[in-house]
């Protein structure tokens, strides 16, 4: 039996991965915002569990069994955040933080009915990967804007960042999941970029545009 926290652990530790590769200690205490000895313990726990793979001062890799599990956790919160999303109208800055507590429930019937609601859907309103009911996360092929070159034209699919107030710069922005974005300058400076799109024209910090992803 998985608990609660763990279950918070092994997703993030699944999130983190994606993004960077690999998972110091010391970087899963921070994103969970717990004391280095308190997530070396439950790395111990989850070890003992056959979940991770861990040794002190190394980082943290998942099992293929703890792979599965995180990426049924992640399913059930992406599927959670389509639902609110779509069938309830809730806006994709609120979706988050609701779908934390409802990824909880353990009762696959529930979040399959979910999946059939929505007709299968493979993305969240985030544009991120639903992974599969076996637990599998499809490949991507997005890079962040911030990689791009002055001149370039790309189509703004996904953020990598899901919090309210990041999501609110973008609607106050209107900047919407599949809007063309055309890269009109960019700062040698400080890497601001200067786009245009929807007939407007905003300047976007580095740190902005390192968060929305574009194919």
């Amino acid at each position: 039996m998985i608990t609660l926290t763990e279950e918070n652990y092994l997703k993030t530790i699944l999130v983190l991965s994606m993004e960077k590769g690999y998972v110091p200690v010391h970087v899963l205490s921070q994103e969970l915002n717990v004391k280095m000895p308190t997530a070396n313990s439950m790395m111990k726990r989850l070890a003992d569990k056959e979940l991770v793979y861990f040794e002190p001062y190394k980082p943290i890799r998942l099992t293929e069994k703890g792979k599965t599990e995180a990426a049924l956790i992640l399913r059930r919160h992406r599927l959670t955040e389509t639902f609110l999303f779509e069938r309830m109208g809730l806006g994709w800055e609120h979706v988050h933080s609701i779908a934390e507590q409802i990824e909880h429930i353990q009762s696959g019937l529930f979040f399959d009915r979910m999946d059939e609601m929505l007709n299968f859907p493979e993305t969240d309103p985030h544009g991120e990967p639903i992974p599969t009911k076996e637990g599998v996360i499809l490949p991507s092929s997005r890079t962040r804007l911030s990689n791009h070159k002055e001149g370039e034209t790309v189509c703004f699919t996904a953020v990598n960042d899901s919090s309210e107030e990041f999501l609110r710069f973008l609607n106050n922005k209107n900047l919407k999941l599949g809007t063309a974005i055309k890269i009109e300058s960019i700062e040698p400076y400080d890497g601001s970029l200067t786009v245009s799109y929807d007939d407007r024209q905003e300047i976007l910090s580095k740190m902005v545009a390192d968060k929305m992803l574009v194919t």
